[in-house]
């Protein structure tokens, strides 16, 4: 469908095709050169120690789950309301999700009080989730963890160039993961960075990522090393030249780009506050720095959610939904998390929540088309139902 106004877009040109065209003419496609610089790069960006890049961010949090020592009857604590890469990255791991509650309709991170609840003798971990680039209570959670002597992995995969107390996301845990997937603040297509700053979990990490293997295909090709031994069971994870070229030229790009996407969510509050104050715009006044990746708006009690999806449709604007919460589904409910009792909170936001565009290249005509229809659709909506 061409849509009026996508949900999201990238921001590619002339040096993107320049840097892909640098790395096809270099004959070395594999991970080598390119995608250290990225590394140290992405390094210096967030203030971290190391970076290791990886094929997605799905693979940086399975790794992070690996060194961060979870494993068979172990617990990890973590949100329903995202994306299920990150609870499937704990049972890849052989550990149990358990599912904590968000904080309420203004917040829609992970409750510290509702992880201190799932605290039992085998949690070992707490994945925080920055949902749509903004902060999670880290202090308050970083302090539950240092009592329970428990490890936080952070899934920063919204969250690339968000801040908070001037330290960027991704670096308060022992490891943080960020994602480049297409509709991401910063694009490789598919792609993720692992983060930390303790020098034995990067070197694992960096093991991990490559079969275990001591020596990589670029050292023996630079004359490094002649064979390699095995030492753990790693992964094959790598990255690419390819996307590593495009992720450094994308990476110089992110500071606009999260400035204009900040402006942009601004306008979209001060309209919507005028055009529809029945809905509510969660993360108002919220701590830190965001990189505003999503735009998520709760619709009214009561209103029919596709109904109103249908109708912005109809005025050829996309929205989603993010997210289905993953205890509702078919291939976790078998896994007794806690039920919807458990989860007052997130079971409300995640029947009202709409996500509305948001990229840096939307125009102020178009957020304010999209305003104007959010207005008309919960106008059509109660109609059908009077």
């Amino acid at each position: 469908m061409n849509w009026r106004v996508p949900l999201s877009d990238i921001d590619f040109g002339a040096e993107e095709e320049e840097a892909v065209q640098q790395v096809v003419k270099s004959r070395w496609l594999t991970m080598g050169a390119v995608t250290r610089e990225f590394e140290e790069e992405f390094a210096a960006y967030v203030g971290a120690r190391h970076a290791i890049a990886v094929t997605n961010a799905t693979a940086a949090l399975h790794l992070a789950c690996v060194a961060g020592g979870l494993g068979a009857g172990d617990e990890a604590i973590l949100p329903s309301l995202t994306f299920v890469a990150t609870a499937n990255a704990v049972r890849y791991a052989g550990a149990i999700p358990v599912f904590a509650d968000i904080a309420g309709e203004n917040d829609l991170n992970i409750s510290p009080r509702s992880i201190e609840a799932c605290i039992t003798p085998r949690t070992r971990a707490i994945l925080v989730v920055h949902y749509g680039g903004y902060a999670c209570d880290m202090p308050a959670i970083l302090s539950l963890a240092e009592e329970h002597g428990l490890v936080v992995i952070e899934d920063a995969a919204h969250a690339i160039g968000s801040e908070l107390e001037g330290r960027m996301l991704g670096t308060w845990g022992q490891i943080g993961c960020y994602s480049f997937f297409s509709n991401k603040n910063m694009t490789t297509g598919e792609g993720g960075m692992l983060v930390t700053d303790d020098d034995e979990l990067a070197e694992r990490l960096r093991l991990l990522r490559s079969h275990g293997m001591t020596s990589l295909t670029w050292d023996r090709h630079k004359g490094h090393a002649w064979s390699y031994d095995v030492v753990d069971l790693g992964y094959n994870y790598r990255i690419d030249e390819i996307r590593s070229s495009l992720g450094r030229e994308q990476l110089k790009k992110l500071p606009r780009n999260n400035r204009l996407r900040r402006e942009k969510t601004a306008l979209y509050r001060q309209l919507l506050a005028e055009l529809s104050p029945e809905i509510v715009v969660p993360f108002e006044e919220h701590p830190g720095v965001s990189a505003c990746h999503l735009l998520p708006i709760l619709l009214p009690d009561g209103t029919p959610r596709e109904s109103f999806m249908e109708n912005m449709k109809a005025q050829g604007i996309q929205t989603s939904i993010h997210y289905p919460p993953i205890h509702r589904f078919s291939a976790y409910r078998d896994l007794n998390p806690p039920g919807a009792a458990n989860l007052p909170q997130t079971e409300s936001a995640a029947t009202r929540e709409v996500t509305l565009p948001l990229y840096p290249a939307l125009s102020e005509d178009d957020i304010r088309f999209v305003a104007k229809a959010v207005q008309t659709s919960l106008a059509g909506v109660a109609r059908a139902l009077a």
